[in-house]
């Protein structure tokens, strides 16, 4: 991820590190403004309408006809009050890969903390934490073949990210309670493998594409590409 080893949080899952960033920093914050696309995984949007309910305002940032979101629809959607923005890297469903260091650049402009969902993508695409320029990134272990039960989250040194479970430390202070070792090596190991062969995976995936492309075509119907 190219980041400093202190900056990852070890968490059960995706959805535990969305959760963390999401309402840590909007919750307890009387009239805040979360920003999220309206094609976020369940894990932000089910987080979002859980703040909704507690007093946070949100927004959902519509997509175009391609399921990408505009950096500047983005930095329209931003108040005073924001607290958070967050864009998934790559989704689940569409796999359309969203602008997150476009939108991460206009956010630091503005002084608003910046997140991404990069569960899809970690494994599957580069992804360099620098190049991005976004304050938090959540992984999910078993989307790269690492057991399921355990994800990261990636906390930018510095960031006022309040503690999520308190007790013992762990954690950097920000998940107490005694780490699942076993799968937390496990992670670093998919991890490893995934680094070596990423560009051969990219490769099996465009393939992938072609045939399923093709077998469209054949269908003459249309479609979006």
């Amino acid at each position: 991820l190219n980041c400093a080893p202190q900056e990852i949080v070890f968490t059960s899952c995706a959805t535990e590190s969305n959760t963390m960033v999401l309402r840590g920093l909007c919750e307890h914050k009387p009239g805040s403004h979360l920003v999220l696309s309206a094609i976020e995984h369940p894990a932000s949007m089910a987080c979002a309408g859980f703040l909704e309910s507690v007093g946070v305002r949100v927004t959902n940032v519509p997509v175009n006809r391609e399921g990408l979101v505009s950096p500047l629809d983005v930095a329209a959607a931003c108040t005073p009050d924001t607290a958070l923005i967050s864009i998934m890297l790559s989704n689940n469903e569409t796999g359309a890969i969203q602008p997150v260091a476009e939108i991460a650049a206009l956010a630091r402009e503005r002084g608003i903390p910046m997140h991404t969902d990069a569960a899809q993508a970690v494994g599957k695409i580069p992804v360099d934490l620098q190049a991005l320029g976004v304050d938090f990134l959540t992984v999910a272990g078993h989307k790269l073949y690492a057991p399921k039960g355990v994800g990261a989250l990636y906390v930018r040194e510095g960031s006022d990210l309040p503690p999520w479970l308190r007790g013992g430390g762990q954690e950097g202070g920000y998940r107490a309670g005694t780490e699942n070792v076993p799968y937390i090596v496990a992670l670093g190991e998919a991890c490893a493998l995934a680094a070596e062969d990423l560009d051969q995976e990219i490769a099996r995936q465009e393939d992938l594409g072609g045939v399923f492309l093709a077998g469209l075509q054949k269908l003459g119907k249309p479609f979006v590409l």
